[in-house]
């Protein structure tokens, strides 16, 4: 099958199996898999094309909403950071899909300035992890409580939405602090701390093609030291937010850069967010099954993976 867009012609079964797989792990960490579909299209399907990105991002806005709903169904976005989210990398979208257009249309380059950002990520969680101390092991006891109450209600056919509702409350949310409980453990992250990091990483994402929101996870669970189990559907969401700003703009853009593929391939992106639909959704409700180290590996691996093949590309 021919896509124009894309200039690249792939079986079409091909694009829903690859996200649907890659979305249901990343999923589990608030990441909706786009940064993992850009290397597959960028060095498997060679789609190296500028729209490359917006077609990223077409992905998150077909594939994230199942997987937002089977958080919220559980009881597990938080609200206040959603919001602080997508007001922050909302701006950094448009300032990086520029950026991406005017000064990284070479896909050497592009690859390794991705490489750079994806090794900074996955070697601060992957020292996060390995590092014994008592206050990174206080954080964890509401994960751990909170996989013990799952393990007591499995065989609950009512599943957890009543037992989940009463896990995450929002405690405080202003413009300087804001705080939840979670399974009797309290976090409090500052606003403008939250603002400032989202505002950096949507540029970020905006240049990657995958929203901004995505990357948000790894620096919540990192940096903020905040339960996987509460971000994940944050994440989702501002990823989504930011998803659809994009697309926009690299669409009404398009026009102004006529020699060059800018809009997304619709048809492509359509395909790849139907396979990642079936599997945000899946990965969203198996989250809870799974220990939250392992997500936070698992996601370090990923990030840190896919950057050393983006540093092999660079140099061959």
């Amino acid at each position: 099958m021919l896509f124009q867009t894309a200039g690249i012609e792939v079986s079409p079964w091909v694009p829903p199996l690859v996200a649907f797989v890659i979305s249901f792990f990343t999923s589990m960490g608030g990441v909706s898999g786009a940064f993992l579909l850009l290397p597959f299209q960028m060095s498997f399907l060679g789609y190296v094309n500028p729209s490359v990105s917006a077609t990223n991002q077409l992905f998150n806005i077909v594939a994230i909403p199942s997987g937002v709903y089977r958080y919220w169904r559980e009881g597990r976005m938080i609200w206040p950071l959603t919001w602080v989210v997508v007001a922050g990398t909302l701006p950094g979208v448009f300032i990086g899909a520029f950026i991406r257009i005017a000064y990284l249309p070479d896909p050497k380059n592009f690859k390794l300035f991705a490489a750079a950002v994806l090794f900074y990520i996955g070697l601060k969680m992957i020292g996060d992890l390995v590092k014994k101390n008592s206050g990174a092991a206080g954080k964890t006891n509401s994960e751990n409580r909170f996989q013990e109450m799952v393990r007591r209600h499995q065989l609950n056919s009512s599943g957890l939405g009543n037992v989940a509702d009463s896990a995450v409350k929002v405690t405080h949310f202003n413009l300087k602090r804001l705080g939840y409980t979670f399974y009797d453990d309290t976090f409090d992250v500052p606003f403008w701390g939250i603002f400032s990091l989202s505002a950096i990483v949507g540029i970020v994402g905006g240049i990657y093609g995958i929203g901004g929101g995505a990357i948000i996870a790894p620096f919540f669970v990192t940096f903020f030291k905040l339960p996987v189990y509460t971000v994940a559907g944050a994440a989702l969401m501002g990823t989504f937010v930011t998803s659809v700003a994009g697309v926009a703009f690299y669409q009404a853009i398009a026009p102004l850069y006529p020699n060059v593929s800018v809009a997304p391939d619709w048809l492509l992106g359509v395909l790849f967010g139907l396979g990642g639909m079936a599997g945000m959704y899946l990965g969203a409700r198996c989250q809870k099954f799974v220990p939250a180290k392992a997500i936070k590996w698992m996601l370090a691996g990923i990030i840190v993976l896919t950057a050393v093949k983006y540093v092999i590309d660079f140099f061959q």
